[in-house]
């Protein structure tokens, strides 16, 4: 057999060594090929909806294929999830991921999936905190007064929440826990629905989001207490924070994507790499901004650093040993 001469030779080897790199890098530029869903595990109107409306439109002009919103609300966003699980892992079907997935890995015992597990971070979008919001009606202006309203009260004040736990709801769960106070979860299918009945004075207070309740809080519908981030926001500066007056004390919402986890790498770093960009957009960011969020650039890795810690977080809250 006659043997190729050395430099042929050495020209195939290079070449051949060169195939899985052009094969990625074809691959990542041929996506997508079609549209795309980002499934969103709450309905439609809120703050997570809108985040996930904003960087949709980003893609889309980004990337040249329509990338289209899909609310599959229910379930502290099990049921969005286990769409996701379930997709083709082509980057045609991604997951608006929230804080609600890291919460509802403890909340609920019998899951058809494990969300660190099956789920490939991709990236982070935005963390937004939650408004601490009571009736006027109710005879507490600060949070000191609440605490000491509640415990003269035990049993006796209603909290409200958009499902069992969600963000919402452990945001309130904590609260208790840190505040030693007794307050009742009264569970709602969705934002709105708890905000009409704390509206209505049928609950007594709630943590929701900047967006769902700043026109409350500037018509003075609504009383805003107390803002749950480490520090005040630009959008709402004169609220202070409940760490202020229980030390310690920090919760928020996050958001970001996830794909499902087979999902071709070349594919999560070229969308990690154009969500990044939309972060680094002035626009955009301003719009989080308005929301009372900051944005969270970084890599598919830091994204599932947050992920994991947030889950172990939360674990603590909702079954403390």
């Amino acid at each position: 057999m006659k043997l190729p001469h050395r430099r042929q030779f050495l020209h195939l080897a290079a070449g051949a060594a060169v195939l899985p790199i052009v094969s990625r890098t074809a691959s990542a530029q041929a996506y997508p090929s079609r549209p795309v869903r980002i499934i969103v595990g709450v309905a439609a109107g809120g703050a997570t909806d809108i985040v996930a409306r904003l960087m949709g439109q980003w893609l889309s002009e980004r990337l040249g294929q329509p990338f289209n919103i899909e609310n599959r609300p229910g379930a502290g966003t099990t049921i969005a999830i286990e769409t996701v699980v379930k997709a083709p892992p082509d980057g045609h079907t991604l997951l608006l991921v929230s804080t609600s997935a890291t919460t509802s890995a403890t909340s609920y015992d019998k899951l058809s999936f494990n969300f660190i597990r099956d789920i490939a971070p991709v990236a982070a979008i935005s963390r937004e905190p939650l408004v601490m919001l009571v009736n006027p009606s109710l005879p507490a202006k600060t949070v000191p007064e609440f605490i000491a309203y509640a415990k003269a009260n035990p049993g006796k004040i209603n909290t409200a929440s958009p499902g069992v736990g969600g963000i919402n709801h452990v945001t309130a769960e904590l609260f208790k826990m840190m505040a030693g106070v007794n307050l009742i979860h009264v569970s709602y299918r969705g934002t709105p629905q708890a905000l009409n009945d704390l509206l209505a004075g049928q609950v007594q207070v709630t943590f929701a989001s900047v967006p769902s309740s700043i026109g409350y809080i500037g018509t003075g519908r609504l009383r805003a207490l107390a803002v749950t981030s480490a520090r005040r926001l630009e959008v709402l500066p004169d609220i202070p924070t409940v760490s202020e007056f229980v030390p310690g004390y920090e919760t928020s919402y996050w958001t970001g994507i996830g794909a499902p986890k087979a999902t071709r790498v070349e594919i999560i770093d070229k969308l990690n790499q154009e969500i990044n960009a939309g972060l680094g957009n002035p626009k955009i960011s301003a719009q989080l901004v308005e929301l009372g969020g900051t944005v969270l650039p970084g890599s598919p890795a830091d994204f599932g650093k947050l992920i994991a810690d947030e889950t172990e977080k939360w674990g603590k809250v909702i079954r403390p040993e």
